[in-house]
């Protein structure tokens, strides 16, 4: 079996949908391994045309091209990718090589897409680059090299990945007649380890250094001379596993890229910052400030307390007024019974039912409510915490209850307290109880400024109602968890019962959701900026794939796929987005330290909360928008066609 055959190959173009021009016109050869076969003939007669649809770069023909008895014509784009990877290496006459990538590199990239390890590749690449004469050029960049070095490299790329068929395009067009001979010398030695050498030409001279020289003139063959034998081979050439370019080649790829452009990417990778700097410092100051509301009520609050109420279902005439309803034996015992509450406190309050009076002094109180565990003894101007038949005052009640401005001297003194209940008749009754001033506290401590309040123990104000015979019930029930954690689970199934939180952990929760509800708007608003990033990213691809064209062209002729050059765009947009977000964060970072100075000096809180958290989802979303940015113009780059892109300048 032969290893290349050709059978009546005709090849046209269509020129304004009318004209109809020939370029092959039912060619047939066929080549064996050994051979050096020269393709000789003028400008415009084919024979480059015909070296394209050998390589699978051209599938627009009629006829059949069988390689090892497989058909051209019907091969899967998959497939033909793999025979271009495998079977056939390329040697341009303008050498084709990537400029920002080194010697060794341009050797290296076509073994990136066969089953190599880097150490294989390198390896390869040296040895490849020593037999063709460049073992001190690894290193260099291609316009560090002259023309017939740049054609060895080209040469050696073409046989990394050991195909059957070497293709080379007038290999010696752009080199002076010494450097020409030694890349023909290369060539022969090439076909003597058992390829097929094909060289396109318009030379003579350069046709008679080969095995066989074929004449083509207007698309037919004219002559098919023998020079010489062709060269006797016993080795086999092994198979290759195909895969695609590996996500890190992609990402390094990318980067080299980058880094020929880095002023350009730098100042998109900082536009896309800005409005991530926004977005993330927006979060973190709706983040701070809710902690900081939260961590001020909960100084006074115990963090492990719920507060439990019982909403009324008839909420009356007046909405102002409190809709709670007392607690029965039965609510408490059933909150007492609900896993992982440690214990629980009973409270009751009265809201303008009370009054005390000492001697002729009387003034009413305004919210009178039975003790706390948050009510602290460091909040007391004087005095202590009362225990059994003692009240502690605010010092806006002691002035009422003192005959002079030394109402400090209220402390051990007793006083009377009355409640306005309704008895079991419904009959008006008056609850009195002469209780012993334990301690008094700042007026804008534990209530609002100015307004007149008193606590005492829940025990001591349950016998003053047994003494009427009345039932004092708790309006509220304060249950205390064992650990921290199990809290919103408490609450979760209180919820589930019917009880409500305190009216304080309610404000709260609202507050909490508003502040949320801004921080989002904010945010978005700060996200906009988003979109032009994105805009940004996508032009500077689409300007890259323009570039890149002629790159695009070579990585298809080695064998890369169209999702291999997707993949490598695709790294490009995830690292500019990479790059934004990394210089969000620390733009962000260094604001929040220098805010939270200036606030903590001013103000005595730090509100701006940079979480790991926040950062993550900043360098995340960058990365997203980045990457969809990315999708067209990596498309785009994919959709190419491989032989157009290589003619591209």
């Amino acid at each position: 079996m032969k290893l290349l055959e050709i059978k009546n190959i005709k090849k046209a173009y269509i020129i304004d949908k009318k004209v109809e021009t020939k370029i092959l016109q039912g060619i047939n050869l066929d080549f064996n391994k050994g051979e050096f076969i020269s393709i000789l003939g003028e400008s415009g007669c084919g024979k480059s045309t015909l070296m394209n649809i050998i390589g699978g770069m051209d599938s627009s023909y009629t006829g059949n091209i069988l390689v090892e008895g497989k058909n051209l014509k019907k091969m899967k784009e998959h497939e033909l990718d793999y025979y271009r990877k495998s079977k056939i290496g390329f040697v341009f006459q303008s050498f084709n090589l990537i400029p920002h990538l080194t010697v060794l590199e341009n050797v290296t990239i076509a073994m990136q897409m066969a089953s190599k390890s880097e150490k294989e590749r390198d390896e390869r690449a040296k040895e490849l680059l020593t037999e063709v004469g460049l073992k001190d050029h690894m290193t260099k960049k291609p316009n560090q090299l002259s023309g017939g070095q740049k054609q060895r490299v080209s040469i050696a790329r073409a046989l990394s990945n050991d195909p059957d068929i070497i293709l080379a395009d007038e290999p010696t067009g752009a080199l002076d007649k010494e450097t020409s001979q030694q890349v023909l010398d290369i060539l022969d030695n090439i076909a003597k380890k058992g390829k097929l050498v094909i060289a396109v030409t318009h030379s003579q001279k350069v046709a008679n250094s080969g095995s066989r020289v074929i004449k083509i003139e207007d698309g037919r063959v004219m002559e098919d001379i023998k020079l010489k034998e062709a060269y006797q081979y016993t080795e086999k050439t092994e198979q290759k596993k195909s895969k695609s370019l590996s996500l890190f080649s992609s990402f390094k790829l990318a980067l080299k890229n980058m880094k020929l452009n880095a002023k350009r990417n730098t100042l998109v990778a900082i536009g896309g910052s800005i409005g991530l700097v926004g977005v993330i410092l927006m979060l973190s100051i709706g983040s701070g400030v809710t902690n900081y509301i939260n961590n001020e009520i909960n100084s006074s609050i115990n963090p492990l307390m719920i507060e439990i109420t019982k909403q009324s279902k008839d909420k009356g005439s007046m909405p102002m007024m409190s809709t709670q309803e007392p607690l029965s034996q039965e609510n408490i015992e059933k909150i007492q019974k609900i896993p992982n509450v440690n214990s629980i406190e009973k409270v009751t309050s009265f809201n303008m039912k009370s009054s005390a009076a000492l001697d002729d002094k009387r003034s009413d109180i305004m919210q009178f409510s039975t003790m706390t565990n948050s009510i602290k003894e460091e909040n007391l101007e004087t005095g202590k915490l009362p225990v059994e038949n003692e009240i502690l005052i605010t010092s806006t009640l002691a002035k009422a209850l003192s005959i002079d401005e030394k109402y400090h001297s209220l402390i051990g003194k007793e006083i009377y307290v009355y409640v306005n209940e309704i008895g079991l008749d419904n009959k008006p009754v008056i609850v009195e109880t002469k209780l012993k001033v334990s301690g008094v506290y700042g007026a804008g401590n534990l209530g609002p400024q100015g307004i007149t309040t008193a606590y005492l123990q829940y025990d001591t104000l349950e016998k003053a109602f047994a003494k009427q015979k009345l039932t004092l019930n708790p309006t509220q029930i304060n249950a205390f968890a064992d650990k921290q954690e199990h809290v919103e689970d408490i609450k979760a199934t209180l919820k589930d019962y019917g009880y409500s939180n305190s009216e304080t952990s309610a404000m709260l929760e609202q507050v909490t959701t508003y502040l949320n509800m801004a921080t989002a708007l904010l945010a978005g608003i700060s996200g906009i900026s988003l979109v032009v990033s994105g805009i940004m990213i996508l032009v500077v691809l689409y300007i890259s794939v323009v570039e890149r064209t002629k790159e695009i062209g070579i990585l298809r002729a080695i064998g890369a796929r169209k999702k291999d050059i997707k993949r490598i765009f695709l790294s490009e947009s995830a690292l500019l987005g990479l790059f934004s977000g990394l210089i969000a964060v620390i733009a962000g970072t260094v604001i929040s330290l220098v805010g939270n100075s200036i606030l903590a000096k001013s103000f005595g809180a730090e509100l701006i909360n940079l979480t790991g958290q926040n950062m993550i989802f900043a360098i995340a979303v960058s990365m997203i928008v980045s990457i969809i940015a990315g999708l067209m113009p990596s498309s785009k780059a994919a959709k190419l066609d491989p032989m157009e892109s290589l003619r591209y300048e």
